[in-house]
């Protein structure tokens, strides 16, 4: 695991972006993620793909997750979300047909993530991530199975109010069911890169990089893999007994 500390969420976006744009090319294989998180990062691919250095053309995406239940047009439906920040010449040059994503409004939603597990097997290129609060990556909430594949959850009520935000604050419109990448999944990724950023993720980070593997913070399962690079920001590394300790090995690293 290398950690990557940034004055700010900004730097750090364009950190991620400079390991992403020189790996893609046609054929790739991205898992992207939703939420405010990556929103900085896929600003830098969208002015990468507008100077020519990047595009999505001919490569393919999966989303980690999706609300189940959540109207087609609804414009937190995850699809609609990575649409308007991916899809389209005047975005990245993904293509709407490349971009896959649960069917959260199936009738059997178990099928749906049987068939979503199927499509993105045997694993991803390269797999964006970003963290909850209480350590959880995609939809996979903390005392969940470590090795799930992808499956049907129900959110945690810290998960619902955190994402209020993005339903005007109401909470009883987030959907309380989804399906998400399982854990299990997660990992078959060949390289993963995790984004935090601020002081509400602090501990969880911490958790992640420092604490014991457990299903009580989802993400330290990443621990296990051989290929995992994390961002954070100042605030983000604020829990970290070791940060002057991953400050000094990512710098030499870059020498």
């Amino acid at each position: 695991m290398r950690i990557a500390i940034t004055p700010s969420s900004a730097q750090g976006s364009a950190l991620a972006a400079s390991i992403i744009v020189p790996l893609v090319s046609p054929g790739f294989r991205l898992g992207v993620a939703t939420g405010s998180t990556p929103e900085g990062l896929y600003a830098q691919l969208r002015k990468a793909h507008a100077a020519g250095e990047f595009t999505l053309a001919g490569s393919r995406a999966w989303a980690l997750d999706e609300y189940i239940g959540i109207d087609q047009d609804h414009p937190q439906r995850y699809r609609n979300v990575l649409k308007r920040e991916l899809v389209g010449e005047d975005k990245t040059g993904l293509a709407d047909a490349d971009l896959h994503t649960p069917d959260g409004l199936s009738a059997d939603p178990e099928e749906s993530a049987k068939l979503y597990e199927e499509s993105i097997t045997p694993g991803l290129d390269l797999q964006i991530l970003g963290l909850g609060a209480d350590g959880h990556i995609g939809f996979n909430e903390p005392s969940g199975s470590l090795s799930a594949p992808t499956n049907v959850v129900t959110l945690a009520p810290q998960t619902r109010r955190d994402n209020a935000r993005f339903f005007d604050g109401v909470e009883a419109d987030v959907p309380k069911r989804a399906i998400t990448q399982g854990l299990a999944t997660i990992m078959t990724a060949k390289k993963i890169v995790l984004l935090a950023f601020g002081e509400q993720k602090a501990q969880a980070i911490q958790g992640v990089v420092e604490g014991p593997v457990s299903a009580f913070c989802p993400a330290s399962i990443l621990q296990y893999h051989q290929d995992v690079t994390v961002i954070v920001d100042d605030a983000a590394a604020g829990a970290l007994k070791l940060a002057d300790y991953y400050r000094e090995t990512w710098d030499s690293a870059q020498v």
